[in-house]
């Protein structure tokens, strides 16, 4: 076993020790979902939905491609997380909800919430699934295991330690995760550096692969436009619905807390995509010349592959703890992804649809089962869906669901008008869409409308007119005692 190899492994041991610890504090359903969490915890568990798999090894490969502008991806989520902090946090923590639709459900009532939480469960693993792709690709380029393989030993260690500690387990893995993701991508970028003879030669190397294959690598809009603003809308409205981000804020001691928490939580989370989409750059000029190797000698071109592929080529000590860092960044994602499809399924539908009266250690039973399953299904949607389209798409064609449902529930706080049914159909209508949209762009190449109409943009544009229309074919009905 080699140096890379150790390293891993004994982060891995140390990430499932400090959360079947943690299960000691979670011997009740509200502790396991979380509870009473103060501003540190919540900043390390809610910034685990920002900075995944898709922040180093998704980023990376568009720094790749397109140089400096997948950066793009975290700063989006940085302003979304920013205005949510601003206009929204206080009024979620104060509903005393622990889950997104159940706040959905305080402005439209229980079908709206039954509605929500089974399309935010499916965006939910949808993530998780491209999550599962980034630590079954470095599993493949680190040790040479089958895609597979790696995949499910991946899921194995994060689902036992997510089932013995919940949230407190989340909050304390990720405080280790944190560290190491940060310092890691800063070291990696200085050694990676290093391998192209510095900056200068850095720079240099940028400009002969730009005089090859074209594109400006130092713009921020290289990647275009569309999906930049596209990035930005549906990290505007998608932070404002993210079950996976939000839990931890819901569980803040207070709103103070709360409010504060989002607010550090986008300072952390806007800067990291900087650091990953430089040393996709870096891969590309090694690529370029040939110095890029896999461990068969061979020059690597896959983008997926790259950055992986540039930490084996830095010195063995260095490369170890930068892979630390990377699968880091995976394990804080998975875990409150799949806690966050395990609270909403429980919380939102077997116990307030099916089992209203069930006692507390059922609801904790039920909740460690459906987070299990959770992550057997982001597992196994990874193995069938690796080599379908870019990570990236993947979770953002699952972000565009998920902000188009905010346009709901902004409908929902804002107009009066906005009825139950008008919701449900609204968000069935909307996921219907978004589906339609990604198949189609998965199976043709491009988008069904026009080439800037993401589906972002249909998802969003779909939730606010249906929403409108079904609530006036379906008028709210009021009660006798409203005036």
């Amino acid at each position: 076993m080699n140096m890379q190899s150790i390293i891993i492994v004994i982060y891995f041991a140390l990430t499932v020790i400090i959360g079947i610890w943690s299960s000691k504090r979670s011997t009740t359903s509200a502790a396991y979902h979380g509870a009473e969490l103060g501003i540190f915890a919540i900043v390390c568990a809610s910034a685990g939905e920002w900075l995944g798999g898709t922040a180093t090894t998704g980023v990376s490969e568009y720094g790749f491609n397109y140089g400096l502008s997948g950066a793009w991806y975290t700063i989006s989520n940085g302003i979304g997380i920013m205005f949510l902090a601003l206009f929204f946090a206080k009024l979620y923590r104060s509903l005393n909800s622990v889950t997104v639709p159940g706040i959905i459900e305080h402005f439209f009532g229980v079908n709206a919430r039954a509605v929500s939480s089974a399309l935010l469960t499916v965006v939910m693993l949808a993530v998780g699934l491209s999550q599962m792709i980034a630590a079954g690709k470095l599993g493949q380029s680190l040790m040479g295991y089958d895609f597979a393989v790696s995949c499910i030993v991946f899921a194995v260690i994060f689902i036992v330690y997510t089932l013995a500690g919940g949230m407190n387990a989340i909050a304390s893995t990720n405080k280790m995760h944190l560290f190491v993701m940060y310092g890691g991508a800063i070291l990696a970028v200085i050694f990676a550096l290093g391998k192209v003879s510095g900056y200068s030669g850095f720079v240099d190397g940028i400009r002969q692969v730009e005089a090859v294959s074209g594109g400006n690598y130092f713009n921020m809009f290289s990647i275009g436009l569309p999906k930049v603003s596209s990035w930005i809308i549906a990290g505007l409205l998608g932070a404002c619905t993210a079950q996976a981000g939000i839990q931890p804020v819901l569980a803040a001691k207070n709103v103070s807390i709360a409010k504060k928490s989002c607010v550090l939580t986008a300072l952390v989370a806007a800067p990291f995509g900087f650091f990953t989409a430089m040393m996709g750059m870096i891969a590309k000029v090694m690529s370029h010349n040939g110095t890029l190797l896999n461990a068969s000698g061979e020059v690597v071109l896959d983008a997926k592959l790259a950055l992986p592929t540039l930490m084996m080529n830095l010195p063995p000590l260095v490369g170890g703890l930068i892979l630390a860092s990377i699968l880091a960044a995976i394990l804080s994602t998975v875990s409150p992804i799949i806690l966050a499809s395990g609270t909403m399924i429980t919380k939102d539908l077997y116990e307030r649809l099916y089992k209203p009266d069930a006692s507390d250690q059922e609801i904790l039973l039920v909740s460690r089962i459906t987070t299990a399953a959770s992550g057997v299904i982001c597992c196994l949607g990874a193995i069938l869906l690796v080599d379908a389209t870019a990570v990236l798409d993947i979770v953002y064609s699952a972000y565009s669901l998920r902000g188009a449902i905010f346009i709901v529930v902004m409908l929902g706080i804002y107009w009066k008008k906005a009825s139950d049914r008008g919701a449900c159909w609204g968000m069935i209508s909307t996921g219907i869409v978004s589906v339609f949209w990604v198949v189609w762009k998965m199976t043709k190449g491009s988008y069904p409308f026009r080439p800037w109409f993401t589906e972002t943009y249909a998802a969003v544009f779909v939730a606010l007119i249906s929403t409108i229309v079904f609530s006036y074919v379906f008028p709210k009905v009021h009660s006798t005692n409203e005036k």
